[in-house]
């Protein structure tokens, strides 16, 4: 029995010595990242990350301190989303009606594609077959042409 007791009082001599999870500083690097998919409330146009803006100062700190305290990035973005609305994330997700704004501009971009090829094909056809509507030359003109042009070279 003095061995299990012994075995009891170093695992928690080692659970008190270890660091404890929560509280831990939080890795600027993923703050960073959670801070760059978050729009700002003044800025708008830049990320949280991004903005010098006092708003956007006091976001990332709390970020950093809700990281601190043991929330994954996920949670933390929730946290946003909840208090903003999905408004508040800079790249919107896909799914749902915001699939739209990832499909759209590559279905836009399909299209005009389409569109440059058969443009490109109809002008190379046009050019490439000859030309039904030109007058022939009888040789009487043909020759006429030649007098004429000889003339103007003496000129």
């Amino acid at each position: 029995m003095r061995l299990g007791a012994s075995v009891f009082v170093t695992a928690l001599l080692l659970a008190a010595a270890a660091p404890p999870a929560v509280g831990a500083p939080a890795n600027e690097d993923t703050v960073r990242e959670v801070a760059a998919g978050l729009r700002c409330v003044v800025c708008q146009s830049l990320s949280v990350a991004d903005s010098p803006s006092e708003t956007a100062n006091q976001m990332r700190a709390i970020i950093r301190e809700r990281l601190s305290s043991g929330e994954t990035p996920e949670q933390v973005t929730a946290y946003f989303v909840d208090k903003y609305g999905a408004w508040i994330l800079l790249a919107p997700p896909k799914r749902g009606f915001d699939l739209l704004v990832w499909v759209i501009p590559f279905a836009g971009l399909a299209v005009g594609l389409i569109v440059v090829v058969a443009a490109l094909r109809r002008w190379t056809r046009r050019t490439a077959q000859p030309a039904e509507s030109a007058v022939a030359v009888d040789p009487a003109m043909r020759e006429r042409i030649a007098r004429e042009m000889a003339e103007s070279d003496h000129r």
